[in-house]
């Protein structure tokens, strides 16, 4: 039996699934348009920057996705009061270089330099920053303009100390930053050294550092019990620091050997020869990049070269932030779950798992070291096959040793257990994102999972 077509009458729409859309705004009035209640604009509707995270935090798969990148222009540098202001879709490193030549720098963590500053103010940074300067550049905004899911401009300065620190961190679902004005310092010069370890003796100095007025990154190799740590101090002596070598340090280990090791995954079937030829090449790479002549740098001048690597990012990634206090504990618990891991499914991350010190910080609601100082530990990997099930292992190790996660870095994040950790923060969160976006226009089936 045949079945004859439905005719068209028009009374009944035939389902679509319609494409998310895109859209690129390129001043605040245009994003206030876009986000106009009165605009033909699908919903939900997410803000972006440059597009590194982790997660699907800055995408709508069923709404629209608006991009920031337009609004790149730098207002005003201050000298005087040491301030600048800029369109939240400038390039950190752009940002970084026009301040170099007033003699200033950023202040804060700020490692993925392809950010743009709005994402870099709504999602935490990190990085190996000295002090208290180890905390997010969110810190440092004193005000920013910020287009809200209803279209209006408003204004927040640090002096609304309850609604600067929800839209510090807050992902984008508060409204889309549009503009911000930051507390800048004249170029500050450090001391760095660099230290190969294994991971049972830095295992016994970590937990001392993190107490310390120093600054860390280290790459850790637990297939090769191997770490190299990048220590920084504030220098004692005037010293006349070169940027070619961080920008060489900085192409090696960003730009270089993942698309090596990309390579390899591709060329050579057997894991066994693969990860062998992969960690020599990282060691060795370690071992050019970290030398004698990398001994001391600025804010300004050791993140200027990692532009590229931000933004044709070719690693998967995940971060999760530890307490610093007992720090050696996980290290060591890692490093088995990585070897058990490997054991078990044949797979595991093809570049240096990185780390970074991260101070505590209370001036975001939702920052992941407002109660103490953190570390974070960041997997990567050039490699799709079996990252998915590797990134759901990880954060069940990193649920059992009280992991704090990042919503736009941390893959495969429970919302139940990322409730329990941000606890009555994400409720006053909760409260103030229903005040700004009744109708959850910003909101897309991802966020509404941890923000509803």
């Amino acid at each position: 039996m045949t079945v004859a077509p439905l005719r068209k009458t028009g009374r009944y729409a035939a389902p679509t699934h319609a494409e998310p859309a895109e859209l690129s705004a390129n001043s605040h009035r245009a994003t206030a348009r876009i986000l106009s209640r009165t605009a033909q604009v699908r919903a939900p509707i997410r803000p972006r920057g440059a597009g590194t995270s982790a997660t699907d935090c800055n995408s709508s798969a069923d709404g629209t996705t608006l991009s920031m990148t337009g609004l790149d222009r730098i207002i005003n540098i201050d000298s005087h009061n040491m301030t600048v202001t800029a369109q939240a879709g400038v390039r950190l490193y752009a940002l970084a270089e026009a301040l170099s030549r007033h003699g200033l720098e950023l202040i804060g963590n700020h490692e993925m330099m392809g950010r743009t500053l709005g994402g870099a103010i709504a999602s935490p940074g990190l990085g190996p920053g000295i002090g208290r300067d180890a905390a997010s550049l969110g810190r440092w905004v004193l005000s920013l303009k910020l287009v809200t899911a209803n279209g209006r401009t408003t204004t927040v300065s640090s002096g609304q100390k309850n609604l600067m620190g929800a839209i510090r961190s807050s992902y984008g679902v508060l409204g889309a930053i549009v503009e911000a004005t930051l507390k800048v310092r004249p170029i500050t010069t450090f001391a760095a050294t660099h230290r190969k370890l294994g991971i049972d003796q830095f295992c016994e100095v970590v937990d001392r550092l993190s107490n310390a007025d120093v600054g860390f990154r280290f790459y850790l190799m637990p297939h090769r019990d191997r770490v190299y740590l990048d220590l920084r101090r504030h220098a004692s002596d005037e010293r006349s620091p070169h940027s070619t070598p961080w920008r060489f340090k900085d192409w090696g280990e960003t730009t270089v050997l993942p698309r090596v090791c990309k390579s390899l995954n591709r060329i050579l079937p057997i894991h066994s020869v693969r990860y062998r030829l992969i960690d020599s090449l990282s060691e060795t790479t370690q071992g050019i990049v970290n030398s004698r002549f990398v001994n001391a740098g600025s804010n300004a001048m050791t993140r200027a070269g990692v532009s590229l690597a931000s933004s044709a990012r070719p690693l998967l990634y995940s971060t999760w932030c530890f307490p610093a206090s007992d720090f050696s504990f996980v290290l060591g618990a890692y490093r088995k779950f990585c070897l058990e891991s490997y054991e078990r499914t044949g797979f595991r991350a093809d570049v240096p798992v990185t780390g970074y010190r991260v101070a505590k910080d209370a001036s975001a609601l939702l920052s992941p070291s407002f109660d103490e100082p953190m570390i974070a530990l960041s997997t990567a990997s050039t490699q799709t096959k079996g990252w998915d099930d590797h990134v759901i292992d990880l954060a069940d190790f990193a649920e059992h040793w009280a992991g704090v996660p990042i919503y736009s870095q941390s893959r495969a994040l429970r919302a139940e257990y990322a409730t329990q950790v941000y606890g009555d923060r994400l409720d006053v969160f909760r409260r103030i994102r229903r005040q700004l976006d009744p109708q959850d226009r910003l909101l897309s089936p991802f966020m509404a999972q941890y923000f509803r």
